[in-house]
């Protein structure tokens, strides 16, 4: 894709999300009457279609139809995962408070946030969902070559953005001492 080519499928993307999404948002919340649960699952969607925008865009389907459908199949399954969730919590009682992310990941997440797009998909799926460059290629709908060239990059950018993260805690350990 050209950057011309890649700037108006933005501009497509952003003009659809822009006059759809609220509207999806609302229909979803009076079927599941959950707000906030119709606002992630309506973002999911979007996120999804533009993993495969090209795909959607071509001509031969109907991307607002596709992220209704994705949307509402997710608040579906995630009202049924929510009712098995209720039922469960009445059986065995609240789950124990789930830890905040330790100081790594805060850092890592900040940084991957300053990486390009392609790069921080590409090392997530690969390193963090341990998916073989291979599934990676496939799932992106790139060659090999370009998901290890984005790899290559990624982690050398994240090298360089993380190189004085522990150098940081130690002196500021050392500092309180």
């Amino acid at each position: 894709m050209t950057g011309k080519q890649a700037e108006s499928a933005a501009t497509d993307f952003d003009l659809i999300y822009a006059t759809n999404a609220p509207r999806l948002v609302g229909q979803l919340y009076l079927m599941i009457g959950d707000l906030a649960e119709a606002q992630d699952c309506v973002q999911e969607a979007f996120a999804k279609a533009w993993l495969r925008w090209d795909s959607l865009t071509d001509g031969r389907g109907d991307p607002v139809g596709w992220v209704k459908t994705t949307a509402y199949r997710m608040a579906v399954s995630q009202w049924r995962h929510w009712k098995s969730g209720v039922k469960a919590l009445r059986k065995h009682g609240a789950p124990p408070d789930a830890p905040e992310p330790s100081p790594d990941a805060v850092a890592l997440r900040d940084a991957l946030a300053k990486l390009p797009k392609s790069q921080r998909v590409a090392l997530v799926l690969h390193h963090l969902n341990d998916m073989r460059v291979e599934d990676v290629a496939r799932e992106l709908r790139v060659a090999p070559g370009t998901v290890k060239a984005r790899l290559s990059r990624g982690r050398a950018a994240l090298a360089i953005l993380l190189a004085d993260w522990h150098t940081d805690v130690l002196a500021t350990e050392e500092s309180h001492a």
